[in-house]
């Protein structure tokens, strides 16, 4: 199975080309903003180098910035409507997740940065958001993944938490497309390809409808 692995979820944007596990092609850009005029450009890179066809196109769906997702899930579901192929949604949790396979008893947290003084915390199938100073207690000992783990780690280390710092950051081609393929035979429960947000967006449409125009 070829899958094409788009993520923009985070601070850098990256696209992937899988068969049979083996990654046969990427490419990935930081990018704080920009993300929908990076993102088409990296995947057409990969799809230039390893070829067009394509069975699934796996996306991250969050947490992660608004702007970022919007673009990722736009490019996804447009390429998959024009090859005939399905999108599946695989969080950033699970991406690092699976980048992470060898943590034994410890529970793995992914720490997002949401950019509004909080950090999004994936962990035990959930999503939330927590100030630094209100993490919750762990239950045992944990691992901690994403992009705010440094911070989170060391608040649950001065805790006395039984806390390891892993160098998982940001999702990474393959293992977002190894997540989607597990997904799409069934051995994971289903995700929509819809963005999942933790806070709401911080645009929003006027509460009332806009007034017409004034008649001349």
């Amino acid at each position: 199975m070829r899958i094409l692995a788009l993520d923009a979820a985070l601070a850098r944007c990256s696209a992937g080309l899988v068969e049979d596990r083996v990654l046969l092609a990427a490419r990935q850009a930081e990018a704080a903003r920009g993300h929908a005029a990076l993102l088409p450009a990296l995947a057409r890179q990969v799809m230039e180098e390893a070829g067009r066809r394509i069975d699934l196109v796996a996306v991250t769906v969050g947490p992660g910035g608004f702007t970022g997702l919007r673009a990722a899930l736009s490019l996804a579901h447009g390429v998959a409507l024009g090859a005939g192929v399905p999108v599946i949604g695989v969080s950033v949790g699970e991406a690092l997740a699976d980048a992470l396979p060898h943590l034994g008893v410890r529970a793995l947290w992914v720490a997002i940065d949401s950019r509004r003084g909080r950090v999004f915390l994936e962990c035990e199938g959930t999503v939330r958001a927590w100030a630094a100073g209100s993490l919750p207690e762990p239950s045992g000992p944990v691992a901690v993944a994403g992009d705010a783990a440094a911070p989170v780690a060391a608040a649950l280390a001065a805790r006395g938490s039984d806390v390891m710092l892993t160098d998982a950051r940001l999702p990474l081609p393959r293992h977002v497309a190894l997540v989607a393929e597990r997904r799409h035979l069934g051995a994971l429960p289903a995700r929509a390809a819809q963005p999942m947000y933790v806070d709401p967006p911080e645009v929003r449409m006027p509460a009332d409808p806009p007034r017409p125009a004034p008649r001349e």
